[in-house]
């Protein structure tokens, strides 16, 4: 089996099979290409199924040298060891070449966050008179009430907003569905966007049931929200980096900090596992920590 052949069966068997998001078969695929260009490099003429574990730990040190960071290491060997169990299962290989492999520890950081003044002074900075400012204001309030990833705010379709129950309907990673509530306030200027900008627009075939669209009728793209955010946050005088995946962290921590249910915010957020809602608790523990120091007559 050729490398053109293995990445192609690989990308089907990731998407029919796997159901993996198009980002993550993407990530897959674009880590064994990594592979293969290193054994180029290294002029080793090995095809897919004669790469050995010694190869395999030379190409992740040679990641690790350019300055890949630990977790990056550790996603790229997530693919490896998903390709390699892949061809096992085909029964092109016998023995899986990760199987001795380990991950750096990536330990843990705690997520950016914006504290509830900060979405406060966010939203206020948006110019309310304009058509895009009206977007801007749905679709951070979406963000920040139902912790919603970029990609699940672009692709949110009319038929799954049920503004009477106060739930929207999302497609996460692997396709998997989730209900997660949306706000009084979130809903009210969704309301506004959607019969006062949306409303107007000369929507595109294929687009008719998407929420959120460009001036010219498309679906917004995770670009078009990043690049707006960020120009946001400039006006709004905030010097912290703030992109989509900012909103969601607050809304997670502010909601824990709150004394929400660990595992009603992880089916909140759509986590797979509860290690990683986790994270959150760290930034609870400093809150309270802070209080200890402030208010206890002993610290």
């Amino acid at each position: 089996m050729t490398w053109p052949q293995a990445l192609k069966q690989f990308d089907g068997y990731l998407r029919l099979e796997k159901s993996l998001s198009p980002n993550s078969v993407e990530a897959y695929v674009r880590d064994i290409s990594k592979l293969q260009q290193f054994l180029i490099i290294q002029k080793l003429s090995l095809g897919p199924t004669q790469v050995s574990t010694e190869v395999l730990r030379e190409f992740l040190a040679t990641l690790q040298g350019l300055g890949l960071s630990a977790t990056s290491q550790a996603r790229t060997l997530s693919g490896l060891k998903a390709f390699f169990s892949f061809l096992i299962m085909e029964d092109l290989l016998k023995i899986d070449p990760t199987d001795t492999l380990e991950a750096p520890k990536t330990g843990r950081h705690l997520p950016d966050t914006l504290s509830y003044p900060e979405v406060e002074q966010l939203l206020a900075a948006i110019d309310l008179s304009t058509d895009e400012g009206l977007r801007t204001r749905a679709l951070l309030e979406v963000l920040y009430s139902s912790g919603l990833r970029v990609s699940e705010l672009c692709d949110l379709r009319l038929s799954n907003i049920y503004a009477d129950e106060g739930f929207m309907k999302v497609v996460g990673k692997g396709n998997k569905e989730r209900l997660v509530p949306v706000g009084r306030e979130a809903l009210k200027h969704l309301n506004f966007y959607l019969s006062g900008v949306r409303g107007h627009l000369d929507i595109k075939p294929g687009a008719e049931d998407v929420a959120f669209l460009s001036k010219n009728g498309r679906p917004l793209s995770r670009i078009t929200v990043f690049t707006t955010l960020k120009k946001l946050a400039e006006q709004a005088g905030l010097r912290k980096t703030i992109s989509p995946h900012t909103l969601r962290h607050s809304f997670a921590t502010h909601l824990i900090e709150g004394g929400a249910d660990l595992r009603a915010v992880q089916e909140m957020l759509g986590h797979a596992s509860i290690t990683t809602t986790e994270i959150y608790t760290h930034l609870d523990r400093d809150f309270l920590r802070q209080v200890i120091t402030e208010f206890h007559p002993r610290s």
